[in-house]
C-alpha cells in the first residue's frame, strides 16, 4: 500500500494535522508526517516532495495558514495527488489560507478541502489510494454504510418523538 505524507507548514498545525493522523489510522493507511516551510525551507519541501513517488508515497497532505503556499510549491515538485488543507486563523482568519491553497495555475493542481479539513483530507487520500487497494475500498464503502444507517437512526428517533407529541 502506497504510504501518505502529510507536510505542515508549522508545528502549530498539530492539532489541525493530527485529525488526519486519525482517519488514516482507523483505516490503516501508513503515513509519514514533517514540517516544512515552503518559505524558509524551500529547498527541504522540493527535495522530499520530489523523491516521494520513489520514496513509496501515493498521496501528499500539506496544511499551512496565512500565506499558505506549501500546497502548491508541493504540486510544482511533483505529479503526486496534492490536497491542501487550508489553516484557519491570522489576521484573516483563514480566508488568506484558503484563497492560497485553492487559487492554483492551470497545470499544477491542487485538491482543497475546507478550512482545518484535514480528517477529509485524509478521508480523500484514502480513496486516492483506495483505487488500486479492493480492501480499503471495502473499508471505506463500509463507512459510508454505516454513516447513512446513523442518520437513518436519527430520523427514525425524530419521527417517533414527533409522533409522541
Amino acid at each position: 500500500m502506497k504510504k501518505v505524507a502529510i507536510i505542515m507548514g508549522s508545528d502549530s498545525d498539530l492539532p489541525v494535522v493530527e485529525k488526519a493522523f486519525a482517519v488514516l489510522r482507523e483505516y490503516g493507511v501508513p503515513f509519514e508526517a514533517h514540517v516544512m516551510s515552503a518559505h524558509r525551507t524551500p529547498e527541504a519541501v522540493n527535495s522530499f516532495v520530489g523523491s516521494a513517488r520513489e520514496n513509496g508515497f501515493g498521496v501528499i497532505i500539506a496544511c499551512a495558514g496565512m500565506a499558505a503556499h506549501l500546497a502548491g510549491v508541493c504540486a510544482a515538485a511533483t505529479t503526486l495527488p496534492v490536497i491542501g488543507v487550508p489553516v484557519k486563523g491570522g489576521m484573516l482568519d483563514g480566508l488568506d489560507a484558503l484563497l492560497s491553497t485553492v487559487q492554483m495555475p492551470t497545470g499544477i493542481p491542487v485538491a482543497t478541502v475546507a478550512m482545518n479539513g484535514a480528517a477529509n483530507a485524509a478521508l480523500l487520500a484514502c480513496e486516492m489510494i483506495a483505487l488500486s487497494d479492493d480492501e480499503l475500498t471495502e473499508k471505506l464503502n463500509k463507512a459510508r454504510r454505516d454513516g447513512a444507517e446513523k442518520v437513518y437512526s436519527k430520523d427514525s428517533a425524530l419521527q417517533a418523538k414527533l409522533i409522541e407529541q
